[in-house]
């Protein structure tokens, strides 16, 4: 009988945070295609041609697999950080806190919609990106594994931005000062073998660099990093974030005033 109800708890705030991003597409789905737009025509059809090849392939289908999935990471992040932000803005979050719903299922709800916004916005880019680029896919169980891990990591990296944020303002600091700068430096554009000795061993710490090449893997077949080593690193990190989560909703950390 719980078990029914945790269900219908899980579904209804699932179905609340994909209507919520849906019902505005046009500020949710279509800036994301337009910014990769311009990123598939800057950097690929126009400073590629003067790259010319990378890791074996055009510079424009190296960079795809990175450009998608910065989309993924942005707006799954993005999605959580604003939807939870706005329910404890407004109280709401109070309702959930008080009703008789595991932590765990509070949080797959709120995550559920970010996964489902960011592999929405992923595949969206990479319709994009056939008009520029003809697509292949190595390793199709990489691909999926490493996209959806992804969109779940950084659902609860915005959701423990949201947690611990005071104002509105408080939920863009991370992603302009520390998820952009990952992501621009984490391989996206270039291989880090073309770095010099120490700076390769300063990406490695950047764990953002593990999941675009473990992406890059399963569409392209290469990769600057081990994929266990990257399949480590993102499971560890979805691991700590979770705990973490759990254990602040679960007392109310930052959630009850």
């Amino acid at each position: 009988m719980k078990t029914r109800q945790y269900y219908i708890a899980f579904k209804s705030i699932l179905h609340r945070e994909i209507v919520r991003f849906t019902r505005i597409w046009v500020q949710t789905l279509v800036p994301p295609a337009i910014t990769m737009t311009l990123y598939f025509v800057i950097f690929g059809n126009l400073i590629g041609e003067r790259i010319g090849e990378m890791g074996g392939y055009s510079y424009m289908a190296f960079i795809v697999p990175g450009l998608i999935m910065m989309s993924v990471i942005t707006n799954s992040y993005s999605n959580v950080a604003s939807s939870f932000f706005s329910s404890k803005f407004q109280r709401n979050v109070e309702e959930l806190l008080v009703a008789p719903v595991p932590t765990y299922v509070i949080i797959a709800g709120y995550i559920g919609g970010g996964v489902v916004r960011g592999l929405l916005v992923g595949l969206i880019v990479s319709l994009v990106s056939l008009f520029f680029v003809d697509m292949q896919i190595s390793h199709l169980f990489s691909v999926m594994f490493t996209v959806f891990l992804t969109a779940v990591l950084f659902s609860l990296a915005g959701l423990l931005n949201a947690i611990f944020a005071r104002t509105f303002d408080d939920i863009s600091i991370i992603p302009t000062f520390v998820l952009t700068p990952l992501t621009y430096l984490g391989g996206v554009f270039y291989s880090i073998e073309l770095l010099p000795g120490f700076w390769q061993g300063v990406s490695h710490a950047n764990p953002v660099l593990y999941m675009v090449n473990a992406f890059r893997y399963g569409f392209l077949g290469i990769t600057d990093v081990p994929l266990t080593v990257a399949y480590g690193i993102i499971l560890g990190f979805i691991a700590a974030f979770y705990g973490a989560a759990w254990y602040l909703i679960h007392t109310g950390r930052g959630l009850r005033h």
